[in-house]
């Protein structure tokens, strides 16, 4: 699997029927280890280690409904309110982040209304903040911590 631009951590992989598969502290089971799961897998480690959020409060594969269709969000995060506070979107190291990978997240929210956005293919990070109010939206230098996330 790729180096990634992320934390290194002590995952738990396993080989099952010839293929690998990494444990999700999240669903608490052995997932299909594909290239965007190695991203996701990474990114909910930074998010509980670097940014402080508790692994309560992070959902994966999140079901939602946008245009009538069911999607699935890779990563949710919660405040203890039970309101969403981020949603991240993960692409593998080999995908380009570019407008339309952005655009994909963008509509999910639509439904979501988080009020920050993360797309990363575990090289490189975009993070947004949205302003509901204003219509608008700022890229951000950093992805907030836990705290910054939910006193929005």
């Amino acid at each position: 699997m790729d180096v990634l631009n992320l934390p290194a951590y002590q995952y738990k992989i396993r080989q099952n029927d010839g293929k690998q598969e990494i444990f999700d502290p999240i669903r608490r089971k052995y997932i299909a280890l594909t290239p965007e799961e190695w991203v996701r897998q990474h990114f909910i480690h930074y998010l509980h280690i670097v940014k402080a959020v508790p692994l309560t409060l992070i959902t994966v594969e999140q079901e939602l409904v946008y245009n009538s269709m069911k999607r699935r969000s890779d990563i949710v995060v919660y405040s203890n309110k039970g309101v969403p506070a981020l949603m991240v979107e993960c692409k593998a190291a080999s995908v380009e982040i570019t407008q339309k990978v952005f655009d994909q997240v963008a509509r999910y929210n639509l439904t979501m209304k988080v009020p920050f956005l993360v797309v990363t293919n575990g090289l490189r990070h975009i993070c947004c903040k949205i302003d509901f109010e204003k219509s608008s939206y700022s890229f951000l230098e950093e992805i907030p911590d836990y705290r910054q996330m939910v006193i929005t």
